[in-house]
């Protein structure tokens, strides 16, 4: 991210939004998990994760980030704010 401009364009085009849920099914079938394994390994409802990977809920900051420790990435590649 270069600049807070640069962040607030991001969020005025939504783009961050949309690109969350892309970004965890992406990396979630990478990784070869389902839904309900994932599910079980992070102990957060497969309903949850269903929803996320949807666009259909925002996700907590808290379970953000035990995602990206989970995952081994960064909370902003979940995010689409950066391509690593």
């Amino acid at each position: 991210m270069s600049s807070v401009k640069d962040f607030l364009r991001l969020l005025e085009d939504n783009k961050m939004v949309r690109k969350f849920p892309e970004r965890l099914r992406e990396i979630r079938a990478e990784k070869g998990l389902s839904q309900e394994a994932l599910s079980k390994e992070v102990q957060i409802s497969v309903g949850a994760i269903s929803y996320w990977e949807n666009g259909k809920s925002d996700i907590k900051s808290d379970q953000l980030i035990m995602l990206a420790k989970f995952f081994n990435v960064p909370t902003d590649y979940l995010l689409g704010l950066t391509e690593e």
